[in-house]
């Protein structure tokens, strides 16, 4: 019983599915969609397929054809995510040197007394001829990183 209304319910669908839409304007303008054809006066007449063309087998591709494009879009796609990210990465570093360099040159021309160690470890002080040239490095720095 079940494959007798397997069998029915399989051959309404197929009917329905090679059924065709019709869409018209009628004399007024008005728009009309309808599975039987017009009939009488009629401007414009179009059928609607239900299903789109079927394509030839030479444009049709091989599974592996598609398979292979498949692949392909999806090593671009990662390619191009990682090429974000280090891009994303690059800019943070730039920006977080660029901050470095502003903070290194505000230290430098606030005035105050700047220590530093030398090759023994011992703490000195920075000198104003060393400082000028300290400013002029953190400027060229700041130029540099803060593009």
């Amino acid at each position: 019983m079940k494959r007798i209304a397997l069998t029915v319910a399989a051959l309404l669908l197929a009917t329905a599915v090679n059924a065709q839409i019709y869409q018209w304007k009628d004399e007024n303008g008005k728009t009309i969609m309808s599975d039987k054809p017009p009939v009488g006066n009629v401007r414009q007449q179009r059928k609607i397929e239900s299903e789109p063309p079927a394509e030839s087998s030479a444009t049709q591709k091989t599974t592996a054809d598609r398979e292979l494009d498949f692949r392909k879009r999806q090593k671009e796609s990662q390619e191009s995510s990682e090429k974000a990210s280090k891009e994303q990465a690059a800019s943070a570093d730039k920006k977080e040197n660029c901050e470095k360099s502003r903070r290194y040159l505000q230290s430098l021309e606030s005035g105050e007394r700047i220590v530093q160690r030398d090759d023994k470890g011992e703490r000195y002080f920075m000198e104003d001829a060393q400082r000028d040239q300290e400013i002029s490095k953190a400027r060229q720095a700041v130029q540099s990183n803060c593009k």
